[in-house]
């Protein structure tokens, strides 16, 4: 009798833990991203991937010597932006001029995660498409 009561305390217990951590791994922002100091890169869309669990946009932009960079930013799902921006696949395409203000990867890396406050503006129209920073909206 004890152990079946011990089994029922201690499997659920387990099994939750079990779940948690790769969820904690998965979504560590804090420690990758610098969102003290948001960084500010202008360059061109490769290929937009409106996905679930989570969308990214690969571009390109140049570094301050002039050499072209490959860079990643990932965004929120697809549901999310549709939900928050009206998003959908077409919200980018290929050779789109981008503005990006947003969390860079800590390591320096050409890595931005845009899930959390970020700004993205069409370079030629000036058109806003996505500002999710809190409060200042004009970041």
């Amino acid at each position: 009798m004890k152990f079946k009561s011990l089994a029922f305390f201690v499997l659920p217990t387990v099994a939750l833990f079990v779940v948690s951590v790769p969820a904690l791994a998965h979504h560590g922002f804090a420690g990758r991203y610098d969102e003290e100091h948001p960084f500010t890169v202008e360059g061109t869309v490769l290929e937009f991937q409106f996905m679930n669990p989570h969308s990214a946009i690969i571009f390109e932009a140049k570094d301050k010597n002039g050499a072209v960079q490959r860079w990643h930013a990932e965004l929120s799902g697809a549901n999310a932006l549709h939900r928050a921006d009206g998003w959908d696949r077409d919200s980018l395409k290929p050779g789109d001029k981008i503005t990006i203000i947003g969390p860079r990867n800590k390591n320096g890396s050409n890595d931005m995660n845009l899930s959390h406050e970020s700004k993205i503006t069409m370079t030629g129209t000036g058109k806003e498409i996505h500002n999710s920073f809190k409060g200042a909206q004009d970041q």
